[in-house]
Formats: C-alpha cells, sequence, structure tokens
C-alpha cells in the first residue's frame, strides 16, 4: 500500500483512489452534500479553500485543499516507484 499526500500530513491509500476532481459543478456538490448527510464526508482542507474532492472506493468523498492535477501527479509518482520495485 502506498499513500498520497493531499495536504497538511493527510494521506489516502492509493489502492482505494477511484477519482480526484473539482469541486466546481453542481454534481460534485450534490454528492459533496449528499456524503455529508450520510456521514462520509471527510475536510481534510483545515479551514482552507476547497479545491479538490477525491472519492474513494469505500464511498468516502474527502476535500482537499490542493489542485487535482497536484494529487494526480502524486498518485502517478507513486505509480512508478511501484512498478520499480516490483521489477527488483
Amino acid at each position: 500500500m502506498r499513500l498520497i499526500n493531499i495536504g497538511y500530513g493527510n494521506m489516502i491509500s492509493d489502492l482505494r483512489l477511484v477519482s480526484v476532481v473539482s469541486p466546481d459543478s453542481a454534481p460534485i456538490k450534490r454528492l459533496i452534500q449528499e456524503s455529508r448527510e450520510k456521514g462520509l464526508l471527510v475536510d481534510a482542507t483545515y479551514g482552507r479553500k476547497t479545491r479538490s474532492v477525491v472519492i474513494m472506493d469505500s464511498g468516502h468523498v474527502i476535500l482537499s485543499a490542493i489542485q487535482p492535477e497536484t494529487i494526480a501527479s502524486r498518485h502517478e509518482g507513486k505509480t512508478v516507484i511501484v512498478e520499480e520495485e516490483d521489477e527488483e
């Protein structure tokens, strides 16, 4: 299992990651509200503006204060490391 930093010392498992999206669209705002009502929302923004919404395979929705592109590049970097370790 590899962990991806989503900002301010918060980590998520790269194996459980489904999607990283921008919070600006109406469907994502509805998803956030529904997750809040179900108790599946994790706010990891530390009071800062939400810049990305991370959707996990467990149904949890995580709010992050870093850009989706940054999380994606961190995920890609972890994937390369996993492939290199598997080859050894």
